[in-house]
């Protein structure tokens, strides 16, 4: 028998929890390399095998369902994560062929015994006797359109191919979709944030290109500095950097203002505007249903001299109470999450296209109640971590149509360029509305998308 290597045995058991008990890979991952206590390198093929394996596992399951001549529906789901590990060793790293048959095949062992073991050896071996390229025209020749074609082969749900398509091609952008797929299948570098006026950009630091106050590290890992700083040096994404900014500064702030984070959780984006507020003597209040997210709000304002009262409500029933006392609000709402699949793969294996309907109702919902907390002139910022058409232009057309006159839709995009280092590519939208979309491939940011509303 062939011992399995701690790294692979992590990659596994995360891969599982994520299959099996819905866990994100991005939160569980470090804690199984703590507890490990794997070295720098192991550490980094472990985070390799985990994200590759999750990111490409629409076309790894396309191979294993050739190989295996059978639905990988009739295959044990321990095994099949075991063989989708292993198909990625041998498709898409320099892992020797061996070492990645061997030590999968003990996984298979571990999870189904002596017969799921011949199994995976038996599959495997046919997938090592073919090259990438082989198997990609294989995959291809049994799609039954284009767009299947596509999402094989890029490892995207077909409805995702198609939401993308139409995101993209509302900016007259469609010829940009191969790149996009290409953009989330790639590990993204890990992007920080200096708090404004609490923190400095280290110098040795390489600046992003849009945010004022983006940098990342040459290399080694962050948590040195971020504890040092007391968190005002912390991990965030560039478009949710500039998303927090884009209402912090769409216009001059006066003394005294009030703002709200209406759903907080896990906490980067009030962190930000807590820094903005504490700068130009504004006030901030957090918002978050869930605990346990809302106990990460509270630890994401715990370096920014600021008192912020985070609360445990409905952000709807929130808003409804504070109706007319805020200036501005942030609904960083929930979405398909389909901006951020570079960084959460597993996120495009776990939505479906109806479950677009509920989600655009309660973003709608939740835009409506914070128009009901801003007083006149006040300002919301509608952000969603995804470009999908249903939840972000069509949310805020509703809303327009629905309050008239009573509310104004201001240029987000020129916001963006105005507190961004270099002009981002924003072109305008089909439907003639301000709002504001970033991209993987094009900003090399989460596909973010802002809208800014005023009440007259």
């Amino acid at each position: 028998m062939t011992a399995v290597s701690p790294a692979r045995q992590v990659a596994f058991e995360t891969i599982r929890a994520v299959h099996e008990s819905d866990a994100y890979a991005n939160l569980l991952l470090p804690r199984a390399i703590a507890r490990a206590q794997l070295s720098t390198a192991d550490a980094g093929l472990a985070t390799e095998l985990t994200y590759g394996t999750l990111r490409r596992q629409g076309t790894y399951d396309a191979v294993v369902g050739i190989a295996a001549e059978r639905s990988i529906h009739d295959i044990d789901p321990p095994v099949l994560d075991a063989l989708r590990l292993g198909v990625h060793q041998l498709l898409s790293t320099r892992v020797a062929s061996h070492a990645a048959v061997n030590e999968s095949v003990e996984l298979a062992r571990g999870a189904g015994g002596r017969a799921a073991a011949g199994f995976a050896n038996a599959v495997l071996r046919r997938v090592s006797r073919e090259n990438p390229g082989d198997w990609l025209a294989r995959i291809e020749q049994g799609a039954r359109s284009d767009d299947e074609r596509l999402g094989l082969t890029t490892s995207h749900p077909v409805w995702v191919v198609r939401a993308f398509r139409r995101a993209l091609a509302a900016e007259g952008r469609a010829d940009e979709l191969d790149a996009l797929l290409a953009a989330d299948n790639a590990s993204p570098r890990v992007t920080m944030t200096a708090l404004p006026g609490l923190a400095d950009v280290p110098d040795d630091a390489q600046r992003t290109p849009f945010s004022p106050v983006g940098f990342r590290l040459a290399g080694g890992d962050p948590e040195g500095i971020i504890t040092a700083s007391g968190g005002t040096l912390r991990v965030q994404d560039e478009g949710s950097q500039l998303a927090a900014l884009a209402l912090a500064r769409a216009v001059p702030v006066v003394p005294g203002e009030r703002w709200l984070d209406l759903c907080a959780g896990p906490g980067g984006k009030t962190a930000m505007l807590a820094a903005e507020a504490l700068a130009h003597g504004a006030t901030l209040d957090a918002n978050e249903v869930a605990h346990a997210r809302a106990g990460l709000v509270r630890q994401a304002v715990a370096g920014v001299p600021l008192a912020v009262e985070v609360t445990e409500q409905d952000g709807r029933e929130r808003a409804a109470e504070a109706a007319g006392e805020y200036d501005r609000v942030l609904v960083d709402a929930p979405c398909t999450g389909l901006g951020a699949l570079r960084r959460r793969p597993e996120a495009r294996w776990r939505k479906a296209p109806s479950d677009v309907p509920d989600l655009a109702a309660l973003q709608g919902e939740l835009l409506r109640a914070a128009v009901t907390a801003i007083k006149p002139g006040g300002i919301v910022a509608y952000v969603t971590c995804s470009p999908h058409l249903a939840e972000t232009t069509t949310v805020v057309a509703e809303l327009r149509r629905e309050l008239g006159d009573a509310i104004e839709e201001l240029d987000a995009r020129a916001v963006v360029r105005a507190v961004s280092h270099a002009e981002p590519d924003l072109p305008p939208q089909a439907d003639g509305s301000g709002r504001a979309q970033l991209w993987p491939h094009r900003h090399n940011t989460d596909a973010m998308s802002i809208s800014l509303l005023r009440k007259r």
